[in-house]
């Protein structure tokens, strides 16, 4: 059979990073078969709807690069694609499902259900609804239906025997049919509720394998006693441990935990995000590697390598990883990402952008800590002469003044403000004050940039500041050093 596997968002908001590797990992195990990944919105959860969040799912897959072969902007030949655009199936299938005595009309109020499920609190116990409304002769449920009575559409569980499924992760699961609630499929409104419509379709479009949540696990019995009233093949089941923020909290927005489409305008690199997320809960197999491209992924992926515990976005973790996918660019690519960021922090008609790019390109955890970085260039920073103290570079205050004296006129001189003029004309005057390399350069990189860490030495940050900006700047630092 062609495997067949389905992404099935919910548009409530960003794609956040654990639907994100559910995405992923659905994406993996179909092209590892040489199957079709599809994906469809479930949205039949009107009052949660968020507006723009489908066309920001769409967005965030193309972005990833999890290519849909079918889905509500590509098409297929099983759509529509978008549940609410499906409506009209469900209540056809609920109504097949209560003439096979699978589910049944429900009459009962919302005022009904809150009493009851007060009283079963009151003793202690764990609501369940009690088949009332089981029990009303299927004729008299139509007559009342017709008449305009609002109702809804049970699912029948059995109250005795098992239901199980199988999980390639948790093998053969079963529960007790007695410990399972009767679930509105068909809501008031007359959309179906998620576990029917989710049936439903996967049913419709020939879904094989199905990959989610361990949240899911506990539904999965219902699923499939929906299937065999059908009379249906169920499909496999993956069901994914969570991704957590730490041990105790799972990842959420709402605590401000960055989503796919912020970590993207926050600088960090697609495909490092990707195959961050990829470790998340899988092990690749006979390999110590860790870093692989969306392609290699799909090679290296095995469902077996998948783990039951939950994982813990570290991201400590993704700003290395970040930082090694920055150096492997090729410059060009690089350099395109960076400009836009350096430009917010220097003029570019001021500065050689592409050489301090060629300079901070080795430095680069993440894009949008570049400003900061190059910030000093712009203007110089209020800075403690504590920094000229460097036990390393034997300097101190004392010894910064006498370097700085040295250099001044060296640099007044030179009239090829080029890196390597500066570098010639001050290594040549340093030999002979008896003082060593590092007592003069580490004194007047401090000097021209306030910095303790800069993305490269004096003379890189000389020429990018020009000589009249570095003569000022060292100026000001003589009268600093010797005012303090």
């Amino acid at each position: 059979m062609e495997v067949r596997t389905r992404f099935a968002p919910s548009p409530t908001g960003y794609l956040h990073l654990g639907g994100l590797r559910t995405a992923l990992y659905t994406y993996l195990f179909a092209k590892k078969y040489g199957g079709k990944f599809i994906l469809r919105i479930e949205d039949t959860d009107q009052e949660r709807e968020v507006p723009g969040a489908v066309d920001l799912i769409y967005k965030s897959l193309r972005s990833a690069g999890l290519d849909y072969d079918e889905g509500p902007d590509v098409g297929g030949d099983y759509g529509p694609y978008i549940q609410t655009q499906r409506r009209d199936l469900y209540p056809k299938y609920a109504w097949e499902l209560v003439e096979r005595g699978g589910a049944y009309p429900c009459f009962c109020t919302r005022e009904d259900i809150d009493a009851a499920r007060k009283e079963a609190e009151a003793k202690g116990e764990t609501y369940k609804y009690d088949k009332r409304c089981m029990h009303i002769p299927l004729e008299e449920a139509k007559r009342r239906i017709a008449a305009g009575e609002p109702y809804v559409i049970r699912q029948n569980v059995p109250t005795t025997g098992k239901a199980s499924f199988d999980d390639i992760l948790y093998g053969h699961v079963e529960v007790d049919c007695d410990t399972l609630d009767d679930n509105v499929l068909i809501k008031a409104d007359g959309l179906p509720t998620y576990n029917f419509a989710n049936v439903i379709d996967d049913h419709l479009m020939h879904i094989t394998h199905v990959m989610r949540g361990t949240e899911y696990l506990s539904s999965a019995p219902k699923y499939n006693l929906l299937y065999e009233a059908f009379g249906w093949t169920p499909p496999i089941y993956v069901h994914l441990p969570v991704v957590m923020k730490d041990a105790s909290r799972k990842l959420s927005k709402r605590y401000g935990d960055p989503s796919f489409e912020d970590l993207l305008e926050m600088g960090y690199l697609k495909d490092a995000i990707i195959n961050f997320i990829a470790l998340l809960g899988w092990s690749p197999k006979d390999t110590d590697n860790e870093f692989f491209t969306l392609d290699e992924l799909v090679k290296a992926f095995d469902e077996h390598g998948l783990n039951k515990s939950p994982s813990i976005f570290d991201m400590t973790k993704l700003t290395w990883f970040n930082a090694e996918y920055m150096r492997k660019l090729p410059f060009e690519t690089y350099y395109e990402k960076a400009l836009p960021w350096l430009c917010k922090a220097l003029d570019p008609e001021k500065f050689d952008l592409r050489r301090l790019a060629e300079l901070l390109q080795s430095r680069t955890e993440v894009l949008n800590r570049l400003p900061e970085m190059v910030d000093f260039l712009a203007a110089m920073p209020d800075y403690d002469v504590a920094l000229y103290t460097h036990k390393k570079m034997k300097t101190n205050p004392e010894v910064a003044v006498k370097a700085l004296e040295l250099a001044k006129p060296v640099l007044e001189g030179i009239s090829d403000w080029s890196e390597a003029s500066l570098h010639d004309a001050v290594m040549a005057a340093i030999p002979e004050s008896g003082m060593k390399n590092g007592q003069v350069l580490w004194p007047l990189r401090i000097a021209i940039t306030g910095r303790e860490s800069t993305p490269g030495g004096a003379f890189e940050m000389a020429y990018l500041l020009g000589k009249d900006e570095t003569l000022r700047r060292l100026d000001a630092s003589l009268e600093k050093l010797k005012n303090a």
